[in-house]
């Protein structure tokens, strides 16, 4: 309510009209006044209180301490005359740098943990389309599925890639092109394909496949390569590495 005379004009706010201005709660405000730190000086004709001017502008103190995390007994003791706005604001801040490094520490170890659960985590489509780009494609999948999807080692390969984080396919990869610089070095190297350089280079191809997607024994091997010679898909894939390595 707004009590007015002819020389000024008083504000008086109930309870719940100083919980609204001042974004704090009324049982805040009921704290405040059992503890002595803002107590309403007026009263309606029922005995509800109401804040005056000075007291809003005590209040408005005390929020303003608060939000800087300034405990009660210290804005008490501000508000009593017990030190200085200075003296009890430095060490507040004192307070806040320590707790700045604390949080500092925990939201590097929030993001260490984050790091490790996306780690864990099977890689996605886009996972594989960033590491692989071009090479990677949806369609190729179900292709393969479709061709393959009964057999053995596919399911074989399907349960060990599920499980495959974005750091595995990166490994693998590495672990591919690592093979086929192998290849390439053989074939550049002019030994004929008997030779022990030729044949260790594709017992890498055959291990990597076997350790990392299905079982490959050295006759299931020889058919692998059948398949990509007479697939000029598989055919421009090792082409493009060095002309003749596919033959």
């Amino acid at each position: 309510m707004t009590t007015t005379s002819q020389h000024t004009a008083r504000m008086e706010l109930t309870v719940g009209q100083v919980a609204e201005r001042f974004g704090v709660t009324v049982r805040t405000l009921h704290h405040y006044d059992a503890v002595g730190l803002v107590v309403p000086s007026a009263r309606t004709h029922a005995g509800y209180r109401l804040y005056t001017d000075a007291d809003l502008a005590r209040l408005a103190t005390v929020v303003t301490y608060r939000r800087l995390d300034l405990p009660l007994d210290e804005v008490q003791d501000l508000l009593d005359g017990d030190g200085t706005a200075e003296e009890h604001l430095r060490r507040r801040r004192a307070v806040v740098v320590s707790r700045l490094g604390e949080l500092t520490e925990l939201v590097a170890a929030i993001d260490r943990a984050l790091e490790r659960e996306m780690n864990d985590r099977p890689a996605t489509t886009e996972d594989l389309e960033e590491l692989f780009g071009d090479g990677f494609g949806e369609e190729y999948t179900a292709e393969a599925e479709e061709r393959w999807g009964d057999t053995d080692a596919w399911t074989q390969s399907r349960e060990r890639t599920g499980r495959y984080t974005k750091a595995d396919w990166a490994e693998v990869k590495a672990e591919a092109e690592a093979v086929d610089a192998g290849l390439v070095a053989a074939l550049a190297s002019g030994e004929p394909p008997t030779s022990e350089r030729a044949m260790d280079a594709a017992e890498a191809h055959r291990m990597h496949i076997h350790t990392r997607f299905y079982d490959v024994d050295a006759a299931f091997h020889r058919a692998l390569a059948d398949m990509y010679v007479a697939d000029p898909r598989f055919t421009r894939t090792y082409e493009d590495r060095a002309p003749g390595l596919a033959q």
